[in-house]
């Protein structure tokens, strides 16, 4: 497998990037200016001097980098090897630049410690799907490489207080909150993104994963330009309506902070995408 990478300008970060140069997704948006847009911005919008940000699936650092910028202290977690290099430079970059901080944890976030295979997608380097013991590749990663990794419990590095989570683990969503609940508990003021994808989630359904954060006392809504509040049951229909392989959604929630974090326009694009959408 390639492992080379280049450098990109970024002019809205301010310093250059390390991607990963056979990657088909991230890398170049990345090089064309940005990634994921509005869960950047609703990720952002929650970031300040001195608060603390856990990103689970930290990949090659878009989201720590933003946060490392904003001068939070940062927990990152990136299991597979040569990704956690690329992760740990961008973020030496960013702490040259911002006032923020970051720790690379080089282990998958999961209920219980022990190792575990991953298998790493041939052309999107985001996709990299950690499989349940015993378990060959997804049907639709036929030509994905496993390698080996370990994985650990949030809860045995991280303690105390955080105010912003980002998960993507590509199906690991369940197992990574499970080995983070008292981190969980400890973090009434929260702002959560998440990515929720049925079709690869392990150790949980769809609807016990929302379930779950609903009963955690979150308010839950797509990340979207124009997030609004949803129900468990309204987000796992929409879910089902898509293509169950190749595109799950990705969740912004919060908890003892205000959801609706743009202005007057935005709050009221919010209310009639709730009206519109089904």
């Amino acid at each position: 497998m390639d492992h080379a990478t280049k450098t990109v300008p970024v002019p809205g970060l301010g310093l250059d990037f390390e991607i990963l140069s056979d990657d088909e997704i991230i890398g170049p948006s990345i090089a064309a200016g940005g990634w994921e847009e509005h869960e950047t911005r609703l990720f952002n919008a929650h970031l300040s001097e001195g608060c603390r940000v856990l990103d689970l699936g930290a990949n090659i650092g878009w989201f720590a980098v933003q946060a490392v910028l904003a001068g939070a202290e940062v927990d990152a977690f990136e299991p597979v090897p040569h990704i956690a290099d690329v992760l740990e430079r961008n973020i030496a970059r960013a702490m040259e630049r911002g006032s923020g901080s970051a720790r690379v944890h080089r282990y998958a976030a999961g209920a219980e410690p022990g190792s575990a295979e991953i298998f790493l997608a041939s052309s999107n380097r985001g996709d990299n799907r950690v499989v349940d013991s015993g378990s060959q590749a997804p049907e639709d990663m036929s030509d994905a490489v496993g390698v080996e990794i370990q994985i650990r419990k949030v809860d045995d590095l991280v303690s105390g207080a955080v105010d912003v989570i980002k998960i993507d683990t590509q199906g690991s969503e369940w197992h990574a909150l499970s080995g983070a609940r008292s981190l969980l508990d400890a973090s009434p003021k929260l702002a959560l993104l998440i990515e929720f994808w049925p079709y690869a989630l392990r150790g949980a359904t769809g609807a016990e994963l929302l379930e779950f954060l609903n009963s955690q006392g979150f308010c839950m809504g797509k990340a979207t330009a124009a997030p609004y509040p949803m129900t468990p049951a309204r987000i796992l229909k929409q879910a089902e309506t898509r293509d169950p392989v190749k595109s799950g959604l990705d969740l912004y929630a919060t908890r003892g902070k205000a959801f609706h974090v743009g202005g007057a326009v935005d709050r009221l694009r919010s209310i009639w995408r709730s009206i519109k959408e089904d």
